[in-house]
């Protein structure tokens, strides 16, 4: 989208209206409305920190898209991941994860957040070409990914704030998504000129929003397991682990749109090094259990917010091990949850009749084997998530 010339600002808002129908959506299926709303009214404090988060996240992203324009994907997508390391300093520093640890797993965890950006690198430069930008813009686009990373790494501190408070992340990501939208649509008012410029181009950009919405769609439905992620192991452990999706961007561009075609053996070599760097960081933060010293230092934290909100800290404590403090308080679903979800699919037929399919060239076969592979990941862990916690 970038190369075809749309503005930065204009994909970035596409991309965050597929989002909020997305936020809205998800959790109406998983839970109900009443559900959110319960959760919400019990913490309404922690929705002022959800629309920080968002509008962090809308910074972040917008700056994403300008690095992308400036230097490309294969450089800016692992400058940006530096979120690891942001997201394992935020939480030893405000949360206390990794305290009474113990050295062995400190090193696992921020080795394996090391290891993970390292093999990134290794994994962009081998996929990189020349940068034809000039200096100026080179350096503006680097800047650019590696602020979106500090975004993107800085926003889960309100993420763990939450959920050490015990909210369900799919209350958190619905309140999220109101800081998104007023952030990015003033960002894209001041910076485009006025609302009738967006309109105009909008309206240019009818054929390629849908795409735009599904990107944004399908990015949520990966954030609510990173969401989960962050409230069951800690944003030290969860972001560096999430940013592997390289792995699978990586993928896509090797089988089925054949980037590696053509290229020698040196270029080859380092692929299968940056991955397997990648999955040996991986391993090694997931084998990363957190013992008795940092459960108690966990506890620690969770007595903290507890004491100064003013919460109940047996509730606080049970959501943290998975159960679901709330069934029995609200109604699963409500009549006007499929409104919202017939909304949600209206506004998907209505962008998708008009979408221009792109002149993309792939294999049909690695592509088709690849959505599988995904479909079985999101069902199996969707499964596994439901079975030990309910989505709670």
């Amino acid at each position: 989208m970038v190369t075809i010339g749309l503005s930065p600002f204009l994909i970035s808002l596409a991309m965050v209206a597929g989002v909020f129908v997305a936020r809205w959506t998800l959790p109406t299926i998983l839970k109900g409305t009443d559900y959110v709303f319960t959760d919400l009214r019990q913490k309404s404090y922690l929705m002022i920190w959800a629309v920080l988060a968002g509008s962090l996240w809308a910074v972040g992203n917008t700056l994403t898209v300008f690095a992308v324009r400036d230097v490309g994907l294969s450089i800016a997508f692992p400058l940006w991941n530096v979120n690891s390391l942001v997201g394992v300093f935020w939480g030893w520093f405000f949360f206390r994860e990794l305290r009474g640890a113990g050295p062995g797993t400190a090193v696992k965890v921020v080795g394996g957040a090391l290891a993970i950006l390292g093999g990134a690198v290794v994994l962009a430069y081998a996929s990189s070409h020349e940068v034809s930008a000039s200096p100026h813009r080179a350096l503006s686009g680097i800047a650019a990914a590696v602020g979106a990373g500090l975004m993107f790494g800085t926003m889960y501190i309100p993420y763990r704030k939450a959920y050490l408070s015990g909210m369900n992340p799919i209350s958190f990501v619905t309140i999220f998504t109101v800081g998104e939208v007023i952030t990015m649509s003033a960002l894209a008012v001041a910076f485009s000129g006025g609302v009738e410029p967006i309109i105009a181009q909008l309206r240019q950009a009818r054929p390629a929003l849908f795409w735009l919405f599904l990107g944004g769609f399908c990015w949520v439905v990966g954030d609510l397991f990173q969401n989960y992620a962050a409230k069951y192991i800690g944003i030290g452990r969860g972001v560096p682990l999430s940013n592997t999706n390289q792995l699978w961007g990586l993928a896509w561009g090797a089988l089925v749109f054949s980037e590696f075609a053509g290229h020698g053996r040196v270029t080859l070599d380092m692929v299968v090094a940056g991955s397997v760097a990648m999955i040996l960081g991986a391993i090694a933060i997931s084998s990363a259990a957190a013992p008795q010293g940092e459960q108690v230092s966990t506890q620690q934290a969770i007595v903290r917010e507890c004491d100064r909100y003013g919460l109940n800290l047996e509730n606080a404590q049970a959501s943290q091990r998975g159960e679901d403090v709330l069934a029995l308080e609200a109604p699963s679903h409500r009549w006007w949850d499929a409104l919202i979800i017939a909304a949600a699919i209206g506004a998907f037929l209505w962008l998708g009749w008009g979408a221009k399919v792109p002149a993309l060239h792939l294999n049909p076969g690695w592509m088709l084997a690849l959505v599988l592979v995904m479909l079985a990941f999101l069902v199996g862990c969707g499964w596994v998530l439901w079975k030990r916690t309910r989505f709670s």
